[in-house]
């Protein structure tokens, strides 16, 4: 045993030191934004967890390290939830437990070829349920999966046109994996090297192969960022004013950004009549997003609606996705506490049955999302599939200005954008607001944090179905299906070393002239 060896025996050090590993892939995502260090981020954690000296160990490895790896990427709820960021990154973390085991199993000790080929396979699956599992909306939502690190990155946007963020966590994985074998077991390092090739090679194959989008057209749509107000009406008149800026630039649609409008625009008319007169000031349709208690439904919901030159024009779409605790507190009459020692949602909100696809000007189709529904790749794959030319989110996260978050949240679009193969606009109160082309690709410039204006965008209208839009979630499927081929095996392997070893024959007996004895004579 050596000297670093000797050092991690202590439970406790060996804990800290999985954790702060786990951690180690946040530097990949914004606002340091590293993405290339997302292909190495996982070594270091991957060579802990296979060094286990028992598979027990070696899943308190992959919970401690999925709980550093959960707190890193949420690192800015802290000011919001306080300890109950701890209770949550701990609760999640234990589902890289199971990963951990999977490590040991392929890695541990000196691996043969077919143990290390089966690893850049397994491993990358495994890592895909965890995601897969997370990204359940009453677990928080797919927020920092590891494929979104590579939002800036031109042929991993065109990957994700062929499986989405999925496939691109997938690769990343498999490349992490195949690096740590590379770094751990000389003797494996030609199997490691030609897993590098040949993931290079599928890769390369598939970046070929996708279409690229048809651009056809291009509309202008200008984003209201009115920044930090305090107090609803200060911050529609703040709005309303710089929209006002907005006339005559031949707009084809306003976009305000999440909590826009602090009434129902049914409740106060008033304000849909100045908004109304803003569309037509401007030529535009105005989509606003009213937070607000329903005057016709009872609770508080968060809605898109469309306003033209004559008022509400009918169209709105009810936020489905709720962000917990932050807008809503799962099992409130167990986790209700959570409002006493953080900012979590003292009222429930309501949520939406369906997506919508909005008419706006000019026969243009837009299909809004609200806050970190961007996140969620189907639902931008499903209104792609309904006819969305251009996809939108209203966003705000002024209460975490100063954190890696609003970067984050913006940068998300962009893989949303190369997803579908359709425009993304991501419009927010407070910044960071953001638009993207049809390829994933920057349109104009961000507007920050610091940014109190509006941004007229020229933003282009893309034809074509992605294979992701028309195929879906395939590399999960895929991995469901080598994680059952892996448990068959498991269990079948089981069975054997179970299964009692037949009894040693016994020799017949002989006879004294060393002829085998017959019966009856």
């Amino acid at each position: 045993m050596n000297r670093r060896e000797r050092w991690l025996v202590s439970p406790w050090r060996r804990g800290v030191v999985a954790a702060l590993a786990g951690a180690l892939p946040v530097f990949a995502f914004p606002a340091p934004s590293l993405w290339w260090f997302a292909y190495v981020a996982l070594v270091p954690w991957i060579l802990l967890v296979r060094s286990a000296p028992t598979a027990k160990r070696a899943a308190y490895d992959g919970w401690l390290g999925g709980l550093g790896f959960m707190l890193a990427v949420h690192h800015w709820l802290l000011p919001s939830l306080h300890v109950f960021t701890l209770v949550i990154a701990a609760l999640l973390g234990a589902l890289w437990a199971p990963w951990g085991w999977l490590v040991r199993r392929f890695l541990g000790g000196v691996p043969s070829p077919g143990q290390i080929a089966a690893a850049l396979v397994v491993l990358p699956s495994g890592w895909l349920m965890v995601e897969l599992v997370r990204s359940w909306q009453g677990l928080g939502g797919p927020w920092g999966l590891l494929g979104s690190s590579q939002w800036q990155v031109d042929p991993a946007l065109r990957l994700a046109s062929v499986g989405g963020v999925w496939l691109l966590s997938f690769l990343v994985v498999t490349v992490n994996v195949a690096v740590a074998v590379l770094v751990s077991v000389r003797q494996a390092r030609i199997p490691a090297v030609a897993g590098l090739v040949a993931t290079a090679a599928a890769t390369s194959a598939a970046w070929v192969w996708s279409p690229r989008p048809d651009v056809d057209g291009r509309v202008r749509i200008a984003v209201v960022q009115p920044g930090v107000i305090d107090g609803a009406d200060k911050r529609f008149a703040r709005e309303e004013a710089l929209t006002r800026t907005l006339a005559g630039q031949d707009l084809d649609l306003i976009v305000w950004g999440e909590s826009s409008v602090g009434f129902d625009l049914a409740d106060r008319p008033d304000l849909a009549n100045r908004i109304a007169a803003l569309s037509r000031l401007t030529g535009a349709d105005v989509l606003v997003n009213v937070d607000a208690r329903r005057s016709d439904q009872p609770g508080i919901y968060k809605s898109s609606v469309l306003v033209g030159p004559e008022g509400p024009t009918g169209d709105r779409y009810d936020k489905m996705r709720l962000v917990p605790f932050g807008e809503y507190v799962p099992a409130r009459s167990v986790l209700g506490w959570a409002t006493s020692v953080g900012k979590a949602a003292g009222e429930d909100r309501r949520q939406g049955t369906e997506q919508v696809v909005m008419n706006v000007g000019n026969g243009l189709r837009v299909g809004p999302m609200v806050c970190f529904e961007s996140a969620f790749p189907d639902m931008s794959r499903h209104l792609a599939q309904d006819g969305a030319e251009v996809l939108l989110a209203q966003s705000s996260t002024s209460s975490f200005q100063q954190s890696w978050a609003p970067e984050q949240h913006a940068s998300l679009a962009a893989l949303r954008a190369a997803e579908t193969g359709r425009s993304m606009v991501h419009a927010t109160l407070t910044g960071v607001s953001a638009v993207y082309g049809p390829s994933g690709e920057r349109v104009g410039s961000w507007l920050g944090t610091d940014a109190d204006t509006t941004m007229v965008y020229e933003v282009p209208l893309a034809r074509g179905v992605t294979p992701y839009v028309r195929f879906g979630d395939w590399p999960v499927h895929a991995a469901l299906l080598v994680l059952a081929a892996l448990c068959a095996t498991e269990g079948a392997r089981a069975l054997r070393l179970r299964r009692p070893a037949p009894p040693p024959p016994v020799p017949p007996a002989r006879t004294v002239h060393e002829s085998p004895a017959r019966p009856g004579h």
